[in-house]
């Protein structure tokens, strides 16, 4: 009995390991979404993640964990257009706020919708809140109960050992990105590094390394 229910207990409800997992899945779609959407736009393959190591793009996670945190809870009692609503506005919101910080402190435009139709400042667009809107009803409607379900049969003992081994891979990954980012930003400035850890940047993730891993950097 007590086995029965140790195997089907691992992430139930809404708590942190089904968010961490879900936020892995979602920036590693997101990853290759981004790049079959370049790839139909330029007729050209190209890297579109955001980390030094693996295919994942944390926008998109972050995007779904928004979804998660502030339409999760009441996701069953709300209406589709509403969610749909809400979605939008949330998605919207969140890009917008991303290309702010992203131009604030690394001082790169990583989009830029200037000349596209109904536009919000460059950083978002009428249209693509639509998309987020419809992306954010889809996942909380359609994929996230249906994902849900599937991650609480993990074999719990099996569940903790990937949901310990991601997250530390996460933290360490997430951590070394955004700081050979900015370190490549005060770089870019003439900034010398002051610790042996900039030096280390300096040496193994210099611009050549970086424009080869992150074509978009290429120009901004």
């Amino acid at each position: 009995m007590n086995q029965k229910n140790d195997a089907k207990d691992f992430a139930e409800g809404l708590c942190f390991k089904k968010f961490f997992l879900l936020f892995v899945l979602g920036s590693l779609v997101g990853s290759f979404y981004e790049e079959i959407v370049f790839f139909v736009q330029y007729k050209e393959w190209t890297v579109r993640h955001d980390l030094l190591y693996g295919p994942f793009s944390t926008l998109y996670g972050f995007g779904l964990l928004l979804f998660l945190l502030f339409l999760g809870w009441r996701n069953k009692k709300r209406g589709v257009v509403k969610t749909f609503l809400y979605a939008s506005f949330l998605g919207g919101l969140f890009e917008y706020l991303a290309s702010f910080f992203l131009e604030l402190f690394l001082g790169m435009k990583f989009w830029d919708y200037s000349g596209m139709f109904l536009n919000i400042s460059g950083r978002t667009t009428v249209p693509f809140l639509l998309v987020w809107g419809a992306m954010g009803t889809f996942v909380l409607k359609v994929l996230y109960p249906f994902l849900s379900k599937w991650i609480e049969k993990i074999p719990k003992r099996i569940g903790n050992v990937l949901y310990v081994l991601l997250l530390l891979f996460f933290i360490v990954d997430m951590s070394l990105s955004y700081t050979v980012f900015v370190r490549m930003v005060y770089r870019n400035r003439g900034i010398a590094p002051k610790t042996f850890i900039g030096e280390f940047y300096d040496k193994h993730y210099n611009n050549e390394y970086m424009y080869n891993k992150f074509p978009i950097l290429k120009g901004k």
